[in-house]
């Protein structure tokens, strides 16, 4: 055989093998995904996908503002009630049709309908929030929501990921009877392949249509991919997970826990990143119980705690000591914020005394299922012990004690909260009306009214009047102790590049680069 025609042939073969080679992410989930369907029969590690592929008319930023996203702009009108979109023009779907308002209305209305079974409809029929009066399309690129009062979370509800970011889609999503066939939405990536209990793949969309911004910014900027596909596969056991990761057989784990993290740090070619949520490790403290409704009392317990200690000895120094329901990362959180109860054994001393406590035990519920609330527990026992205050674990199943924290049967209980977007969300986690929600901490009238009027009010300044005013009642009452915000910790190989965590614990994996496959 000619010699030219052989060096063309191999030459030939290699190029094909260049335009073949892919891009190719591989990530551990601990968990399958329930559904494909935006907010719909969802968990967190749905959520995580959706926001993949498919994106709302606003999103959240890094700092967990909102911006615009599908929306070029937003206008407010004085009276808080009219909300106006104005549409990016020549956003594609993943299918290739074009984004009008008619999508944007179609995609409303359906998951207004109480069919749908939409997880965030009382947001927005009146139940949990203002409601939509009406909606309109004055033209292809212009949608009008008009609310019944005003609502200072409008926007924040819509970008929500529990609420699938409230992806827009094309009706091209249902099959034709109706039901639910798969998203086709805007996203940076389109659904592949789905094999429950293995994986789920995710597929470059080519007819993304990035912002004009340079850069990604949380949910929204530039979200623009290099990757060409991303596999997740389902992995539930940590150290299977971490083997994965070691052995190249996945490229990164999203959900790491401190002491996993310190371990993998350890070896070589593995990256650790980390960054604050917005989710809340406290000590709750049942108001009205017959020792503990004495404010006296619950002022020294916390006097008693060094929480800059026990947070380090806790997150490995990841976090830092919050004792604010505004999450250390939000916007919203100042100096005032930064104002919380001091490390004082002597007041702690002067405190007990004044409220005639002789020692009586106090138990303390933990639980096993989360390891940092469990040994923020041991921690805390173990200093109010140094005080002279007798606090006694009793250890639940993670079942019992969250029946126990609905139903207000407990002295005190050290707790999780997951991640809220926006301090008012925070705050009404656990203000309210004991008689009428007993899982609630915070009963104070004066609170609830200040709540109330931060989810109401749309202006920033307002606002961050009113959160201050809250966090410093807060401190003043001791209903509970916020300890310190959560992490989220990722661990990679070292060839993963543009990995960044941010205070909403979910990944942006459209910020990721590999090399091509067969090249790491």
């Amino acid at each position: 055989m000619n010699k030219t025609l052989i060096l063309a042939g191999a030459l030939s073969a290699a190029l094909a093998g260049t335009a073949h080679a892919e891009s190719v992410l591989k990530v551990a989930l601990n968990a399958d995904i329930r559904s494909t369907d935006p907010g719909v029969n969802r968990d967190t590690n749905s959520d995580a996908v959706i926001m993949h592929l498919t994106e709302g008319l606003v999103a959240f930023r890094e700092d967990a503002t909102v911006g615009p996203l599908l929306a070029k702009d937003v206008q407010v009108s004085d009276d808080g009630l009219r909300y106006t979109f104005h549409l990016r023009d020549g956003v594609k779907f993943q299918n290739g049709k074009a984004l009008t308002s008619a999508d944007v209305l179609w995609t409303w209305k359906r998951f207004l309908d109480p069919k749908t079974q939409w997880r965030c409809a009382p947001e927005f029929d009146g139940h949990g929030g203002a409601k939509i009066v009406d909606m309109s399309a004055p033209d292809p690129l212009t949608v009008v929501f008009t609310l019944d009062k005003p609502n200072g979370l409008f926007l924040t509800s819509t970008a929500l990921p529990e609420c699938g970011g409230s992806g827009i889609l094309s009706s091209d999503s249902l099959n034709a009877d109706g039901s639910w066939k798969a998203p086709v939405g805007t996203g940076p990536f389109k659904l592949g392949e789905w094999k429950p209990g293995q994986y789920v793949e995710l597929l470059r969309n080519p007819n993304y249509s990035a912002r004009d911004e340079q850069q990604p910014d949380g949910y929204t900027g530039n979200k623009s991919t290099t990757l060409d596909r991303v596999r997740l596969l389902v992995i539930p056991d940590p150290a299977a997970a971490k083997a994965a990761l070691l052995s190249k057989n996945v490229d990164l784990l999203i959900d790491v826990t401190p002491l996993d993290a310190t371990e993998l740090a350890a070896n070589p070619g593995v990256r650790v990143t980390s960054s604050g949520t917005m989710s809340v490790n406290a000590l709750l403290f049942q108001t009205r119980d017959p020792l503990l409704k004495d404010v006296r009392l619950r002022q020294a317990i916390a006097h008693a705690l060094d929480s800059a200690q026990i947070v380090e000895a806790l997150t490995g120094g990841r976090s830092k000591a919050n004792n604010s329901m505004v999450a250390s990362g939000s916007h919203y959180h100042t100096a005032v914020e930064d104002q919380g109860y001091t490390f004082d054994p002597a007041k702690t001393a002067q405190l007990l005394r004044e409220a005639g406590y002789k020692g009586e035990p106090i138990k303390l519920i933990v639980n096993k299922r989360y390891a940092a609330i469990f040994d923020m527990g041991v921690f805390v026992q173990a200093m109010a012990k140094a005080s002279g205050i007798n606090l006694e674990l009793e250890t639940l199943e993670w079942g019992t004690q969250l029946e126990r924290y609905q139903s207000g049967n407990y002295q005190m209980m050290a707790f999780p909260y997951s991640e809220r977007l926006d301090p008012a969300l925070s705050f009404d986690s656990m203000t309210g009306d004991k008689d009428k929600e007993a899982r609630k901490v915070w009963d104070n009238p004066q609170a609830r009214e200040w709540l109330r009027e931060a989810q109401r009010e749309g202006d920033i300044t307002k606002r961050q009047a009113l959160f201050d005013q809250l966090h410093q009642q807060m401190i003043k009452d001791v209903p509970m102790i916020p300890m310190y915000n959560g992490n989220a910790i990722a661990a990679s190989r070292d060839y993963v590049k543009g990995l960044r965590t941010w205070p909403v614990s979910k990944p942006r994996l459209w910020t990721v680069s590999v090399p091509a496959s067969g090249s790491n």
